[in-house]
């Protein structure tokens, strides 16, 4: 069981009007509200049951989690309690902190530098919080290729979370561990999206032909995969407990009895990713040449990257990077690589806006075109700042130069 735990830090209504006037350009209000509400509805309740089922099924229970840099930061201001429940589950050693980049960024399609350097400042507060360093990696939303692969192999990492979409494993099944075609010494955990999704998505829709999911029923769906598989990836984001899937819906019931349920088998565990990775061995390799991820129905990167407003943004903030980095400014910095955070791009995804789907789900914007010009706004505004930071340091350096010189006089 690996679970994604992440909230963004979103951009206000940032007008033309605000430019060169306003630095404020995160709406905290709407931050503090949206994470204050899934704190008391997911985060606590679901941190404590999971410690409590560690301890009800003897240490046998094992479980994996990714927080992005972002929310870390969040929590410590506001909820260091969450952080607090986090810890504890650390001690129990049954728990296990993954690698990624620290803004849930895009980085590595842009910049790989900028990606090598938030993973480096992800793992940092992970060892600092948590005491671990991070073995395993998971990039923003799967994002995955046979270069990706390469490159994160070279940094280190022992195996990569992907997406088990079926048009990469064709007649494969995702419940074996692979190699990457380009990386030999790396080890791939692709997630078994149909059991995962049944959880997040299927649980309460009464339509749906297995409906009430029951935990003897589920474990019977996992014990199906013995002689068939080594392992059921179960990836999940955290919110599917009480925020996507409400209490009312009966999930922490069925959490709670899980684990209970799958262990009735003698043959089933439970293994954190690198447990699996030790356990067990590649059965071959897996040649993924475009582009996937585990977002939508497409499995790709048409979420961030599917018309001209997000290439626009995109291109534009990465463009500046070099320029950004050369100030040496860190509240710049900062706020340049706050904009580099994913969901900005989603909130400006045209796709299925209309018909209300995930994109919508907690996005501050009332359309993409809206989330695009605010997002725009900022940028102009640190362009702003940008050229001013330059000018000053032009003139310092000038300032510097004209004390430096000696000007010689006739004896």
């Amino acid at each position: 069981m690996y679970f994604q735990v992440h909230q963004p830090y979103r951009l206000r209504k940032y007008s033309i009007f605000d430019i060169a006037q306003n630095k404020n350009y995160y709406d905290n209000d709407k931050n503090y509200e949206v994470l204050k509400k899934i704190v008391n509805k997911c985060y606590l309740r679901t941190n404590n049951q999971i410690l409590e089922l560690i301890r009800k099924t003897d240490g046998k229970l094992k479980v994996s989690y990714s927080l992005t840099g972002v929310l870390i930061e969040q929590l410590l201001s506001y909820f260091p309690e969450v952080i607090e429940s986090f810890c504890n589950l650390s001690k129990t050693n049954n728990v296990e902190f993954l690698s990624e980049t620290y803004y849930h960024s895009l980085s590595y399609l842009f910049s790989k530098k900028e990606f090598k350097e938030q993973l480096k400042m992800h793992s940092k507060v992970i060892r600092k919080i948590f005491h671990q360093t991070p073995k395993v990696f998971r990039n923003t939303e799967l994002i995955y290729n046979n270069e990706i692969a390469n490159f994160v192999q070279g940094l280190g990492y022992k195996a990569i979370l992907i997406e088990g979409a079926d048009h990469i494993l064709q007649w494969r099944s995702p419940n074996f561990i692979y190699t990457p075609k380009t990386a030999p010494d790396i080890k791939l955990l692709l997630k078994n999206y149909r059991l995962s999704d049944d959880i997040a998505f299927r649980f309460s829709q009464q339509s749906w032909s297995q409906f009430p999911l029951t935990a003897p029923k589920y474990a019977t769906w996992i014990n199906a995969v013995n002689a068939n598989g080594n392992l059921v990836n179960l990836f999940l984001d955290y919110e599917t407990f009480g925020e996507h899937q409400w209490d009312t819906t009966g999930i922490f019931d069925f959490l709670e009895n899980l684990p209970s349920e799958i262990l009735k088998n003698p043959d089933n565990d439970f293994v954190t990713v690198s447990q699996a990775v030790k356990r067990y061995q590649s059965v071959g390799e897996l040649d993924v040449h475009n582009i996937i991820s585990w977002a939508d129905i497409e499995r790709d990167l048409s979420a961030w990257l599917s018309n001209p407003m997000q290439h626009t943004a995109l291109s534009n903030l990465y463009k500046i990077e070099q320029r950004v980095k050369a100030t040496k400014d860190k509240d710049l910095l900062e706020d340049w690589r706050r904009l580099q955070i994913s969901d900005h791009f989603y909130y400006m995804c045209t796709k299925y806006f209309n018909d209300g789907d995930v994109h919508k789900y907690f996005n501050p914007y009332d359309s993409p075109h809206q989330a695009f010009v605010s997002f725009m706004n900022v940028y102009a505004d640190i362009i702003i700042r940008l050229k001013n930071l330059e000018v000053q340091k032009n003139e310092a350096q000038k300032n510097n130069n004209t004390r430096g010189t000696t000007i010689p006089v006739r004896s």
